[in-house]
């Protein structure tokens, strides 16, 4: 069994359904058992033009498919959310990243471990921490409790928005 982070965002229609769902899609998974589900955060659009908030979550998952297999199990949920195809800089119900896979670092043109804008984002790091403050990426000297908390990052503003299973009191 290998150990996966999975990022989670939605600014798209029921954020927090959307979310939730993909939550308990990936746990129940063949070869796959949650582990953990991060608090839910909140936060601005960081791109050009204007969007709508992002909620924000991470989940841990012990998984046994292929960094590969991962990748298209979370494409094929925001599909199933309504994701358009080549909604990149789009609005969008669901955005499944897979940010890190046990150590390994992957280096494919669809696929990179990690996530390569990983320790640039702020809302990504710091439902991290809620999962393992001490966990350092690979490539990394220090643990994603100290990214998160950077100079740099701390400028970008992140607002908590649910403790707990939150995934779980949302609609089925």
């Amino acid at each position: 069994m290998s150990l996966a982070y999975l990022g989670l965002g939605s600014n798209q229609g029921s954020r927090r359904e959307h979310l939730a769902r993909a939550v308990r899609a990936l746990g129940s998974l063949p070869g796959c058992r949650l582990v953990a589900v991060s608090d839910l955060y909140e936060t601005a659009y960081q791109g050009p033009g204007r969007q709508e908030h992002y909620l924000n979550a991470c989940l841990a998952l012990e998984t046994e498919l292929s960094p590969h297999e991962l990748l298209q199990r979370g494409q094929q949920l925001e599909r199933e959310a309504g994701r358009p195809a080549g909604s990149h800089m789009l609005p969008r119900p669901l955005d499944v990243d897979l940010l890190l896979l046990d150590q390994r670092r992957v280096e494919e043109e669809d696929l990179q471990i990690p996530h390569p804008r990983l320790t640039q984002r702020r809302f990504v790091l710091e439902p991290l921490c809620d999962l393992d403050p001490e966990l350092v990426i690979p490539g990394e000297t220090r643990p994603v409790r100290v990214l998160a908390r950077s100079q740099e990052l701390r400028r970008q503003p992140v607002h908590h928005r649910a403790s707990g299973a939150w995934w779980r009191e949302a609609s089925a």
